[in-house]
């Protein structure tokens, strides 16, 4: 339990928040989620998970606990999100702000994943291979060696110039995200490096690396900010005795998580332990391998390299590759996708391949983890040389990159060979046909508990979750099962502090036609726009697909849609920038989004009055992972669309009408074009989870 002196800590930040923060106004549910933290933090392996609505100053909230605690308990306090802007806001923002108003002095260092820092190996090396471009690479190298995929453009040239220029002129601290000149997608990957392409302390650039800069960083930080998917990355990784994380950042029993927009976290969850294969790249991907490691055996003259003689590896290679194109064609056997498909997809039945393909999968399994023991031998025999020059350093990277795209091979074979486990979710196994006809071979978890009941619950000192939408209505059942949340946590829904009713209202039209009647709902939604919509003010309207998106500003008369800003035109942040300056110029604009505008959008005031949402944002039920996931839940005689689907409709449609009320002044309408929540019977229930908008449901004729 809190000591009386952490309590006391926390009581005196909240005073002196209070105290020195112009314009602050006591919210009740700020001040029981400081408390609910505390609690939390204060029980060894405590987890918190808190529904924190729009304007509750969550932030403020658990930096004024976690902070205290983290003090107190001499504990690191890691804070992750999922979205770059999260991350400024708190680095630039609050804890400078929290940490000020409390004259408090702490290390505060934001951590994020190598391949957003600069490699300055990299760059020397793509700096110095603009001067031989006619061999599209370094003077001498053999073509597997080579930088360069295509002759560099000049705008690709002067970037590196810049780049240069800048980080040895110590103008620039080597982040890629304030590089002082935009980065083209080609040249970006020359210019960083993954896990696998980097020789740490065996680089010649080691003490000058940006990114291990960074790590030292923080190393010696109190309060760390990063992203989920480095947070997450690093606690998949084999730690100190036989635990996990604390690779690259600190060790979980050290560290109090707060998992900001926690809503990602199943998701990148989920994701970090996906794996593909592409069939015809991976052969031709061995095939420059084996010329690669024909250079390391030359490089450091030895006969054997991992107790293999060439001839004995390169074997290993063709053994490895013969099996992957025997595997491809028993697939194309076995499987005649439809013409007709645009995206064709073989999905086993609760995870089930034939027997065949699991078979091969089985050999791959086992050739794959050979290839890695010797090649990882290879490269290190290649990084160990000494004044290898810069053949040394390209072998170096590109064997390492090798090494992990053999890695994420093997985990795929390993996912197919495998056997599921009684009692829990199956993987999901599946094959696709990409638009060029190569197969792609796919395995994933189709629930991230399994995951961070392994890695995080009852390993870190303490975790919260917060996000503004977490549950369906205050049920937390469907968050719960897809984190695999343990049983004594918290879970608590706070109430908005704005009030929604006099603010807003929710609005839903007397349509004619439901969505699945596509062409016909695109119809109605552009009529009702065009008659209905104030386009002289700011709106935004909501789509679930980008194929209505398009039919409905086909069908805008002209005069409407040279006011649409359509997400896809321009970048999201030029969008946005063009949109706000048009309401302030008196204009009127309407943005047009996915669903990646349907949530961390902050358009406050008269830049967003109407929000409309054109459909129920239902889950696409051809996803192989929450396929396989309503399989077995209905094999266990449960309801996955009761379960799943609708928890998780009614959670995003709660973000996409959080759009709206951004503060106390602010007032709109929002409109759901989607009847479904008057004629199907799962609808009322959606429509109560909402906030207490008014309503006016419109009658049909």
């Amino acid at each position: 339990m809190l000591a009386d002196t952490t309590k006391d800590a926390i009581r005196a930040a909240y005073a002196r928040l209070k105290d020195g923060l112009p314009g602050f106004r006591a919210r009740a549910s700020q001040g029981r989620m400081i408390a609910e933290v505390a609690k939390a933090f204060g029980r060894t392996g405590g987890v918190a998970v808190i529904e924190a609505p729009t304007g509750t100053g969550k932030s403020m909230a658990y930096l004024i606990a976690g902070v205290a605690v983290a003090r107190f308990q001499k504990k690191k306090l890691l804070i992750a999100t999922a979205t770059v802007a999260l991350q400024e806001q708190l680095v630039q923002r609050d804890i400078p702000l929290y940490l000020q108003l409390n004259g408090i002095e702490a290390k505060v260092a934001l951590a994020k994943g190598r391949g957003r820092y600069l490699c300055p190996r990299n760059l020397m090396m793509a700096a110095n291979s603009l001067n031989d471009t006619a061999q599209m690479g370094l003077a001498g190298f053999d073509a597997d060696l080579a930088l360069w995929t295509k002759p560099p453009q000049a705008r690709d040239k002067q970037a590196l110039t810049k780049l240069r220029s800048a980080f040895d002129r110590n103008e620039w601290n080597g982040d890629m995200d304030s590089a002082p000149e935009a980065v083209s997608d080609l040249l970006r990957p020359m210019v960083t490096t993954s896990a696998g392409g980097c020789t740490g302390r065996k680089c010649g650039q080691f003490m000058n690396c940006p990114f291990f800069a960074a790590r030292r960083a923080v190393d010696d930080a109190e309060i760390i900010v990063a992203n989920q998917d480095l947070v997450l990355a690093d606690l998949t990784m084999p730690g100190e005795d036989e635990g996990w994380g604390g690779v690259i950042l600190p060790r979980p029993d050290e560290t109090l998580y707060i998992f900001d927009e926690g809503h990602h976290v199943p998701g990148k969850a989920i994701d970090r332990g996906a794996s593909e294969v592409y069939m015809n790249v991976s052969v031709r991907q061995l095939s420059r391998l084996g010329r690669q490691v024909h250079a390391a055996y030359s490089l450091t003259d030895k006969q054997t390299l991992g107790k293999l003689s060439l001839d004995a590896g390169d074997a290993k290679l063709q053994e490895l590759s013969n099996t992957l194109e025997e595997l491809e064609k028993e697939i194309r056997l076995g499987w005649l996708p439809d013409p007709a498909e645009t995206e064709p997809m073989y999905r086993g039945s609760l995870g089930q391949l034939p027997e065949a393909w699991v078979e091969h999968a089985r050999a791959l399994s086992l050739y794959t983890g050979e290839v890695q023991r010797w090649l990882t031998a290879v490269r290190r025999a290649v990084v160990e040389m000494t004044d290898g020059g810069p053949t040394q350093e390209a072998l170096s990277r590109e064997l390492g990159i090798a090494l992990e795209r053999i890695g994420k091979q093997a985990s795929c074979w390993r996912a197919w060979a495998g056997e599921d486990t009684d009692g829990v979710p199956p993987l999901a196994r599946w094959v696709t046909l990409s638009g060029d006809q190569q197969l792609v071979c796919h395995a994933s978890a189709v629930s991230a508990g399994g995951l961070l009941r392994s890695v995080l619950w009852g390993n870190a000192s303490g975790v919260l979750m917060t996000s503004a939408t977490l549950s369906a209505g205050g049920n937390f059942r469907g968050f719960a099962d897809a984190v695999g949340l343990p049983d004594d946590a918290v879970c608590l829904s706070l109430p908005s502090p704005f009030d929604l009713a006099a603010q807003a209202r929710l609005e839903v039209p007397a349509m004619r036609t439901l969505p699945d009647a596509r062409e016909a709902h695109a119809e109605e939604i552009s009529e009702w726009l065009a008659d209905n919509l104030d386009w002289d003010a700011g709106n935004l309207v909501l789509f679930t697909s980008r194929v209505k998106l398009d039919r409905v500003l086909q069908k805008l008369p002209i005069a409407q849609v040279r006011k649409v800003r359509a997400q896809g035109s321009l970048g999201k942040s030029q969008l946005i920038a063009e949109h706000c300056a048009d309401i302030e110029a008196g204009k009127g604009s309407t943005l047009f989004g996915l669903a990646s505008f349907g949530e961390g959008l902050d358009l406050p005031g008269k830049l967003c009055e109407t929000v409309v949402i054109t459909q129920l944002p239902f889950a696409v039920p051809t996803d192989p992972v929450g396929a396989t996931y309503a399989e077995w839940l209905e094999s266990r005689g449960r309801n996955p669309f009761i379960e799943v689907s609708i928890p998780e409709a009614t959670r995003l449609l709660t973000q996409y009408c959080g759009r709206l009320i951004r503060n106390e002044t602010d007032r709109g309408r929002i409109v759901l074009l989607d009847r479904r929540v008057v004629t199907k019977r799962y609808g009322s229930s959606m429509l109560k989870a909402l906030p207490p908008f008014e309503r006016i449901i419109e009658r049909t004729p």
